[in-house]
């Protein structure tokens, strides 16, 4: 377990002791998460009122960090992808045009409202369901204040289940939902762990937070994988025959008769020979060039996204897998942004 798991547990221990009242623990945490929740929700606000002064947008992408590691299977490094990504974005080696022409530095395209706090809260002795209740404020704070539309840098996995559930609750039905991923994170409870980062679909689809499932780049599943994507009708594409399914994977139309398009891509999903930072290496994935055609051709209202599992600790030297998931991340406030 890394030195933030150890850390988060031992003050929970501590919290709990027998000599120190219920209650005040109860109040400290609460206050801990109203000031976590109030630094977003204002941050949220001045960014919202810039961008509707400019005029123009119908919408607007805005970034918000969800530094969560702990729902992890194997290795814990995703907590500290947020701000790595954030220093690839802007790191100077190229321009900031997506290569549909949008220019980032416009607050009509991409805003940032900076991160949840979720070291500082489980440091509180906070547990996952409260947890997982913040991080579905924080993503509503920001949905709130019109056109803003949350793209969330992860984190693990873990994440995407109260992001898309605060997505569809504030939207008020469910979405479709486009996952591009090496595994179908869609175990009933990976390892007893009902918000592990490989169960988080199984608790999207069980919410009825999402009509259909699109899962793209598979090729790590196993019998209950299967078993799972069967039991919510899941639509699986599986690595070994994206040549056969490549035309209607680069041409989806999505969304109607739905709030609109969630985009969740777990940077796995790419080979490793694009990203080799992340936590579970698994040959024969997607090329870069793969996962952009899927998303520039995709039809449909993308309402909000994540991007998740880059893993900075098994990252190269030079931060080829941070660059990766900046670039996701330009290329989807593209397409969120209109």
């Amino acid at each position: 377990m890394s030195i933030i798991g150890r850390r988060g547990i031992h003050y929970l221990q501590k919290l709990n002791a027998p000599n120190v009242p219920t209650d005040l623990i109860h109040k400290g945490q609460n206050r801990v998460i109203d000031a976590s929740l109030t630094l977003i929700r204002e941050r949220a606000k001045l960014k919202g009122e810039l961008v509707r002064v400019l005029g123009g947008a119908v919408a607007a992408s805005s970034l918000l960090g969800v530094p969560l590691g702990h729902n992890s299977s194997f290795l814990q490094g995703p907590a500290f992808a947020p701000p790595r990504i954030r220093e690839a974005i802007w790191c100077g080696s190229t321009n900031s045009t997506t290569e549909e022409g949008k220019e980032l530095k416009d607050p009509r395209v991409l805003t940032d409202v900076g991160d949840v706090p979720v070291q500082e809260i489980r440091d509180c002795g906070v547990d996952d369901d409260r947890l997982m209740n913040v991080i579905s404020e924080s993503v509503k704070l920001v949905m709130e204040e019109a056109p803003l539309r949350p793209l969330v840098l992860g984190g693990d996995h873990s994440i995407s289940y109260p992001v898309v559930r605060a997505v569809s609750e504030k939207l008020g039905g469910p979405v479709d939902v486009l996952h591009l991923d090496a595994h179908p994170d869609i175990y009933h409870a990976f390892e007893g762990n009902k918000y592990s980062h490989a169960s988080s679909f199984a608790r999207i689809m069980e919410g009825g937070y999402a009509r259909r499932l699109l899962q793209v780049g598979i090729r790590s599943i196993n019998h209950e994988g299967r078993e799972q994507g069967k039991r919510f009708g899941v639509e699986q594409y599986e690595m070994r025959t994206f040549s056969r399914d490549r035309d209607f994977l680069e041409n989806l139309k999505l969304g109607e008769g739905v709030k609109g398009v969630y985009i969740s891509i777990d940077v796995d999903c790419l080979d490793p020979a694009f990203a080799p930072g992340v936590s579970h290496i698994e040959p024969g994935g997607l090329s870069f060039r793969d996962v952009l055609n899927i998303l520039h051709n995709l039809q449909g209202d993308v309402v909000a996204a994540d991007v998740v599992e880059f893993n900075p600790q098994r990252d190269t030297v030079d931060g080829m897998t941070a660059m990766v998931a900046a670039k996701l991340v330009r290329e989807l406030s593209a397409k969120i942004s209109k």
